[in-house]
């Protein structure tokens, strides 16, 4: 793939780069934050190759690419300045307050992902280097790996900060200097002692409540939200000749005394809150969050949504030691999706939707749904069909046994080992048993609802109608040849495939024979005998065509029984050819029958999916 060339199309078709006011990438898809979001060629966008989808949600135009995206997220930066100019601050903006927030969360979390990650990976790996007693939890060597897992969440607001204060436009050093303020060790050594001995902590007796920042998420949020107040009010009062030194000193000052005494223990709190509803949640209905994310994880992943529930499920490990929501479901869905893609690989007989159907469910297995979302389920209905009855009842069983993640990490098979937690496996066991769950019913649903061809009912009901125009009247055009009849689709050559001579159907012979499909007469035979044209009495006219790209053989194999202005009948003999021999030179035999004066009636019946032999009726014309 070139990922340059796809850049420069997907610039163009979003609007062209001074329609773009930010743009961020996820696993799977650009994130585009546009001007005038009516400026985007979706459509086009869609027909692109190497793009799976577009969609806008969120208050964000998405282009989904798969697991390429950060190579071309990359060509996109490098060949655009939008690091300098992605902004506009006189840019109305008219989203939804709900939009807002969407894109914000997003926005900040997005860059964070792979940090979180890489943590809850090296937590998984020791888990199960645990559980198999490969190490030992007092060996040096576990030690060193737990705190490599553990810097990606007590430095968490570090980590926040930074993307924060791009989102909110802010000078990215202060606001990661805001969250060092709140993970300083002299001020979590204050707040120890003074919890020790019931004293309190002040400054310019403004009273510091005693809480922990270590891993928490909203609190650093909103301190990075007060600064970008607060850093624009510094940059007014400060005089010019001082500004480089007064500017940063007032920002500093004021939002971290602020978020000392006041912001950060509001986010606090309000993490609390969130544990303490998500605890109420599990004492009385424990099934219902995770059976709901279960089934509709797919339409979130869709609308870019899923993204919101990213801080709810750090937030639940970071305030309770576990989420019970989250992870669970939306593992249960991810699993859910590649059992439905696998399943669609096998049952399908096209070789491309084979492929891709096998890799995308290897990576909706691992966590990445997008390409198998996109490239498959989505595509062929049955597939999201499937994995959200899957997912819903995998993530039923997660709530009913309340199944617990221990750490964050992509939901899927690999961090499996993040459910290892608590004084035996038991959790581990139940994990393992809802995604078997999920895996089992998504297959079985999907194995058993695709069909191949996609308008199997419309074909059914054209076959019905074109046997009974046929019994009922004399048929227009019977079959010239003996073999297996078929859609002029299928045919090789778009001349003839995309109707472009007419409409008709095509044969794919069993013995080389040609007959006269009409009463009529011989309008032409080309020279090279591989081809016929035929004007019926009622005035339909037919081309034959023995073959693809026969012309080549210049009449070797053919031998013509008529020649031009012939009278025939239904039957008459009009070519013989060694269909083995034209085979073994490398040809395709298959031969479209066209209607070449389509445009004279109103609709052309073929029959295109059954075995036909010489003088059986296949087109029916009607004016």
């Amino acid at each position: 793939m070139n990922y340059k060339d796809l850049a420069e199309t997907i610039i163009k078709l979003v609007g062209g780069e001074s329609n773009i006011k930010s743009l961020v990438h996820c696993a799977t898809r650009l994130r585009f934050t546009l001007k005038d979001k009516s400026k985007a060629d979706t459509a086009k966008l869609k027909n692109t190759k190497g793009v799976m989808g577009a969609v806008s949600n969120g208050g964000q135009y998405q282009v989904i690419i798969g697991s390429n995206v950060a190579h071309v997220f990359k060509e996109i930066m490098a060949m655009t300045k939008l690091d300098n100019s992605s902004s506009d601050e006189t840019q109305k903006d008219n989203r939804s307050i709900g939009a807002k927030v969407i894109d914000t969360v997003t926005g900040i979390f997005t860059p964070i992902l792979p940090a979180i990650t890489a943590a809850g990976m090296i937590k998984a790996v020791l888990a199960l280097l645990i559980a198999t007693k490969v190490l030992s939890n007092t060996s040096q060597t576990y030690q060193v790996f737990n705190f490599m897992a553990d810097a990606g969440f007590y430095f968490l607001p570090i980590l926040l900060a930074n993307s924060a204060a791009k989102r909110f436009k802010v000078n990215s050093y202060l606001a990661m200097m805001i969250g060092g303020i709140l993970l300083h060790p002299t001020f979590i050594s204050m707040v120890s002692s003074a919890k020790e001995a019931g004293t309190r902590i002040a400054v310019f007796g403004l009273n510091i409540p005693l809480a922990s920042y270590s891993s928490s998420v909203l609190p650093i949020i909103l301190a990075v939200w007060l600064m970008s107040y607060v850093e624009p009010f510094a940059d007014k009062v400060s005089p010019n000749a001082v500004k480089f030194f007064t500017k940063p000193l007032i920002t500093a000052l004021i939002v971290g005394i602020a978020t000392l005494t006041l912001v950060g223990p509001l986010g606090y709190m309000l993490s609390d809150l969130v544990a303490k509803a998500i605890s109420t949640i599990e004492t009385y209905a424990s099934w219902l969050v995770p059976t709901i994310l279960g089934v509709l994880s797919p339409i979130l992943v869709m609308t870019g949504t899923h993204y919101g529930l990213v801080p709810i499920g750090i937030n639940n490990i970071m305030t309770m030691g576990y989420d019970t929501l989250v992870g669970p479901a939306m593992m249960s869905s991810n699993v859910a999706q590649g059992a439905a893609a696998f399943a669609i690989s096998l049952k399908t007989k096209d070789s491309d939707l084979k492929q891709l159907a096998s890799t995308s469910g290897i990576t909706a297995l691992c966590g990445i749904t997008e390409p198998a979302l996109y490239g498959v389920n989505l595509k062929t209905k049955v597939g999201l069909y499937a994995s959200m009855i899957g997912g819903g009842l995998g993530g039923l069983f997660f709530g009913i046994f309340g199944v617990r993640r221990f750490a964050t990490g992509s939901p899927g098979l690999l961090t499996l080992p993040v459910y290892i937690g608590g004084e035996t496996m038991t959790n581990f066991y139940y994990a393992c048993i809802g995604v078997v769950i999920a895996m089992v019913v998504a297959f079985i649903a999907a194995f058993v609802m695709y069909k191949d061809k996609k308008e199997v009912e419309v074909k059914e009901e054209k076959t019905a109608k074109v046997e009974k125009v046929v019994k009922e009247e004399m048929p227009t055009v019977c079959a010239p040849l003996t073999g297996e009849a078929v859609s002029l689709q299928l045919v090789s050559d778009p001349t003839f495939s995309e109707g472009i001579m007419g409409q008709g159907m095509a044969i794919i012979p069993t013995e080389g024979k040609v007959v006269s499909p009409v009463d009529g007469t011989v309008e032409m035979i080309f020279n090279t005998k591989h081809a016929v044209a035929i004007k019926a009495d009622n005035g339909t006219e037919l081309l034959i065509h023995v073959g693809l790209d026969t012309v080549k053989l210049g009449g070797k194999y053919f031998d013509a029984h008529v020649k031009e202005g012939d009278k025939v009948k239904v039957g008459t003999p009009l070519v013989n050819f060694d269909l083995e021999a034209i085979k073994r030179e490398g040809y395709d035999c298959i031969t479209p029958v066209i209607v070449t004066n389509t445009a004279d009636y109103r609709e052309v019946i073929a029959i295109d999916d059954k075995a036909v032999k010489c003088g059986d009726p296949v087109i029916k014309v009607v004016k």
